[in-house]
């Protein structure tokens, strides 16, 4: 268990670095200065080079590089003099100094993901941490959509394999892997937001908190949730049935299940208590694929339907070219990214016991 863990670790380590180096240099290798970028229209030399020097413009690339680890690292170091750009300013880190050789103090602090270039100085992580919750709201309510219908749908298709039911339960599963999720979001928000509006009392956009009608409090809208989260679950749901319905099929044929029938089980404790266990690892593996991606791809669902999560700040950022928000962004998908793959194989390991964790 130790070494598994360290492993991971590792891997954890080798994989942010490669990502933090790439988003870097693929981001800063764009057209454009982005200290003109943060004027905007109040252009003026003298607050050009100040900014330069406030984010580190004004230093060749490979030193922007060491300053941009420098701000990701939990154990940093920092200039002691206030004209530097590693100076640690208060409102720059909360940090713990551990010591100080000559003109450099090391400290222990949170990663520093910057700031916005177009939110007035807003913290990147200020950013992220109010609208990743709400991609997170919508990403898990998705998955347990998908979770609960495929899982049932899927043991009902095996139940009932090449009956009417099965190929129609196939069918639909087939046509909601095909359709892209940006059409299924354009459709579902036009029929059930706009048709059928007085039936279903649901908007074609919204976000999970809204400012009421006063404009002086926010207000949780949990029906704003029904329509994206909908939309999000039909892939990995089409995925999920179809992964039980086979995984389930040749856990049927499996010298146990024969035995529990030759016992006189019914199906129900057969599929509750030995199958559906052992039919769990790939929808697990699709699960945790699916929930990965949903952090990072509901872009397109969350800008259609207005949705204030990290997509639809992604998209925002892209077009305002708010380059530390785009980066963060991605830097912080990917460690969601391994932390999501350690707790499945975690699982892996309580669903199959012939699963260790090395």
């Amino acid at each position: 268990m130790i070494s598994y863990f360290l492993n991971k670790t590792v891997y954890a380590l080798l994989t942010l670095f490669g990502v933090v180096t790439v988003i870097f240099f693929l981001f800063n290798v764009l057209p454009g200065d982005p200290a003109l970028m943060m004027l905007g229209q109040n252009e003026d030399s003298e607050q050009l080079a100040i900014i330069k020097a406030k984010y580190g413009f004004d230093k060749p690339i490979g030193t922007q590089y060491l300053y941009y680890l420098n701000d990701l690292s939990p154990v940093s170091f920092h200039a002691t003099s206030r004209d530097h750009y590693t100076f640690l300013r208060d409102q720059k880190y909360t940090a713990a100094a551990l010591f100080t050789i000559g003109e450099t103090t090391t400290v222990v602090k949170l990663p520093y993901l910057r700031e916005s270039f177009t939110k007035q100085g807003k913290k990147v992580s200020q950013v992220l941490g109010e609208t990743l919750p709400n991609t997170f709201v919508l990403a898990i309510t998705a998955i347990l959509i998908a979770l609960l219908l495929g899982i049932s749908l899927g043991v009902v298709s095996a139940l009932k394999k090449d009956t009417v039911l099965d190929k129609s339960i196939r069918i639909l599963s087939t046509i909601g892997m095909s359709v892209p999720s940006f059409f299924s979001a354009i459709l579902f928000a036009w029929f059930f937001g706009f048709v059928l509006h007085k039936y279903t009392n649901l908007e074609m956009t919204g976000s999970l908190y809204e400012l009421d009608d006063f404009g002086e409090k926010m207000n949780i809208k949990w029906k704003n949730l029904i329509l994206p989260s909908i939309v999000l679950g039909i892939r990995p749901l089409a995925v999920v049935i179809q992964l039980m319905r086979n995984s389930l099929l040749e856990v049927f044929n499996q010298d146990y299940i024969r035995t529990a029938r030759a016992k006189g089980l019914s199906e129900f404790q057969i599929i509750k208590n030995h199958a559906l266990k052992n039919a769990m690892n790939p929808v697990v593996t699709a699960i945790s694929g699916w929930f990965a991606s949903m952090l990072a791809g509901a872009v397109f669902v969350e800008y259609i339907f207005g949705w204030n999560g990290l997509g639809k700040e992604i998209v925002n950022a892209l077009n305002t070219l708010d380059l530390p928000v785009i980066m963060g962004s991605v830097l912080i998908i990917a460690v969601l990214f391994i932390i999501i793959n350690i707790f499945v194989d975690i699982i892996y390991a309580w669903l199959d016991p012939k699963v260790t964790l090395e």
